[in-house]
């Protein structure tokens, strides 16, 4: 048996996502819905081994073609199982999730039962063909009863657990937050593909029992519906996370940036009032252009050391007899302010009488930190630091 590329990407990414999931269930093991995604996970990512081994005819982990068929459909439903589970934790109370979840198992157990008693009555003769059927469209042995009976209780479950589902997100989605619920729509409208695509396999499946397999396009097209209710399923799913990511980056690349043009203003203050450092460890220039760690930190430390040297500063800025003019011209400014730390430099006395340095018109941290950096800039251009 030969694996693709595309193969051994799936592979790693269900695997390397299920470890990734029950390392959160380990920190939060009382949190029932991250326990379903963990099955819903866990669910694909081993039946996808068996499914290829099964489409391929091929022995896998010394189970001939159709048990690996059996042991791929089991687990899928175990996974659909999982994700009904999931929305019924997420969208009711605790006591009416678990009866719903009772209620939900005995339909599993029905279908699996179903598929157990028809994989050991499949006649030895056909158990390769049985398992490489849903690979040859067309083809394959038609009007065998437990063959039929096999796939049309895998195929029905997983059609009512997607659809169910799908009802399920549709009604979680009415009271979520505006990003939240975005992403519920695209995630239903995922599973409403995949039940489409359900139903096609459950009416080919008895239609192969009748005795007339179905039009290999009909298969193609319940594949490709399968395949976009997926992608659609998961975009939906990751949807409000990975714009919550993506906020939370563009900050953290606001915040980089910021503590980064902030540095010829804080490096001439530092030099003269070392004594305000939050940080009394100094910090390398290739650390702060290379680190990825810590950036809000520094920031925040940056900003407060920057108005604390300010203010330090502002008395002998005063006693300069600077125009309010000069204070609102940030080129005007920084060279006052080199002038005012070389009068601190050289030990004189003025009267402890601040003024306001660089103060935004808005009352925002963002709007104080712009001044600061425009002061920042002319400092570097003025050769101040």
């Amino acid at each position: 048996m030969t694996y693709t590329a595309f193969d051994i990407v799936h592979g790693i990414a269900s695997f390397g996502a299920l470890v990734w999931m029950l390392y959160l269930v380990a920190r939060s093991p009382g949190d029932v819905r991250r326990w379903a995604v963990a099955g819903l996970l866990a669910g694909w990512s081993i039946a996808y081994p068996f499914g290829i081994a099964a489409s391929a005819g091929a022995v896998f982990l010394g189970v001939d073609p159709m048990t690996a068929r059996y042991l791929q459909h089991a687990f899928l439903l175990l996974a659909a199982f999982s994700l009904v589970c999931f929305f019924q934790f997420s969208a009711l109370e605790a006591d009416l999730a678990r009866t719903r979840a009772v209620r939900e198992a005995i339909g599993l157990v029905l279908a699996l039962t179903v598929m157990t008693i028809a994989n050991a009555a499949i006649p030895d003769d056909l158990r390769v063909a049985a398992a490489t059927v849903t690979s040859t469209p067309g083809e394959g042995p038609v009007g065998v009863h437990s063959i039929a009976a096999f796939y049309v209780a895998a195929n029905s479950y997983l059609l009512y657990a997607f659809a169910a589902a799908g009802l399920w997100t549709r009604r979680y989605a009415r009271g979520a937050e505006p990003r939240l619920r975005r992403g519920l729509r695209v995630a239903a409208v995922g599973l409403a593909s995949i039940s489409l695509a359900g139903a096609t396999f459950v009416v080919s499946n008895v239609s192969r029992w009748a005795g007339t397999p179905a039009p290999p396009p009909v298969v193609a097209t319940s594949i490709f519906l399968l395949l976009l209710g997926i992608v659609l399923f998961l975009a939906g799913m990751l949807y409000p996370t990975l714009v919550t990511r993506l906020a939370a980056l563009r900050v953290w690349a606001r915040h980089r940036r910021a503590y980064r043009q902030l540095r010829p203003l804080w490096t001439m203050l530092n030099e003269r009032f070392p004594q305000d450092a939050l940080n009394r460890v100094p910090a390398s220039p290739w650390r702060d252009a290379l680190s990825l760690r810590g950036v809000h930190r520094r920031y925040y430390r940056r900003v407060i050391e920057c108005r604390d040297g300010l203010v330090r500063i502002s008395p002998y800025l005063a006693s300069m007899g600077v125009e309010p003019a000069d204070l609102a011209v940030p080129e005007r400014l920084a060279t006052q302010l080199t002038g005012a730390l070389r009068a601190h430099a050289e030990g004189k006395t003025v009267p402890p009488q601040a003024i306001p340095i660089a103060l935004p018109q808005e009352d925002s941290l963002d709007a104080d930190v712009d001044r600061l950096v425009e002061l920042s800039h002319a400092v570097a251009r003025t050769g101040g630091s």
